[in-house]
């Protein structure tokens, strides 16, 4: 079992109605980074305030920051967060192979959505007084096909792909000095290397793939991520630059 990070709070609660809703409510009170793991999440949301459904078993929990940076630098921990899952989930089945990382928050195990992730700030323009980044795994159970968005990857947990049956604490107890690792590296190094190990592991890079958002929708070779973290696609009409949309292969 690998150390629980220094610095690094945690609670463990039976049940609540969503862990970034409590991240906001108690993110005031806090004096560093908390991780908020609950066994039964009643009101869990997605992107764009879609329903998270959270079978029994699965992992949801929400790590409370205290950011220092712009808000265009503290959106860039989506990209920290989807490296601290990827090394999680090669530590508990002892190998990477598999796992992929699909822009902008996504983690994809066998080509199906296995993990997902929902930053979340609470301040006034450049000055946000906390971050919560809410993370939900497919641990034992994946949703059925019409619960999730039409279009969307199928889901699947990591025990009906791996054969691997861990308990959320368990996950989090590898996740959280994962976590430390990459968020130190992104403090001291910036961004850029956080964005080669990211494109290192990104799904479908180099392939066609359509990006779409609530006023447009395009198709295009997923060429990279640039230095802000947007998505660049090289379309029949030049290069887009995306700095936000859903995707799909």
């Amino acid at each position: 079992m690998q150390d629980w990070p220094d610095g690094y709070g945690k609670r463990v609660l039976e049940t609540v109605d969503s862990t970034n809703a409590e991240a906001a409510r108690i993110a005031d009170d806090l004096a560093g980074p908390e991780w908020i793991l609950a066994l039964e999440q009643t009101a869990g949301r997605g992107r764009r305030g879609r329903a998270w459904v959270n079978p029994a078993g699965n992992f949801a929990a929400t790590l409370v920051l205290h950011p220092t940076e712009t808000p265009d630098v503290v959106a860039l921990r989506s990209f920290v967060t989807s490296l601290a899952l990827y090394d999680a989930f090669a530590t508990v089945t002892g190998r990477p192979q598999g796992l992929s990382l699909k822009w902008p928050n996504d983690v994809l195990l066998n080509g199906g959505k296995v993990a997902g992730i929902l930053l979340e700030s609470v301040g006034m323009a450049r000055d946000i007084r906390h971050i919560g980044i809410g993370i939900g795994v497919n641990l034992k159970q994946a949703p059925v096909p019409d619960e999730v968005e039409a279009g969307a990857l199928r889901p699947v947990s990591l025990l009906s792909e791996t054969g691997v049956d861990v308990t959320p604490e368990e996950f989090l107890d590898v996740l959280a000095p994962a976590y430390a690792h990459h968020e130190a590296q992104f403090r001291i190094y910036g961004f850029a290397p956080i964005r080669e190990l990211w494109l290192a592991r990104a799904a479908r890079l180099g392939e066609v793939i359509t990006a779409r958002s609530m006023r447009e929708e395009v198709t295009g070779t997923f060429e990279t991520v640039d230095e802000a973290g947007s998505l660049v696609l090289s379309t029949a009409k030049g290069r887009a630059v995306i700095a936000a949309a859903d995707i799909f292969f």
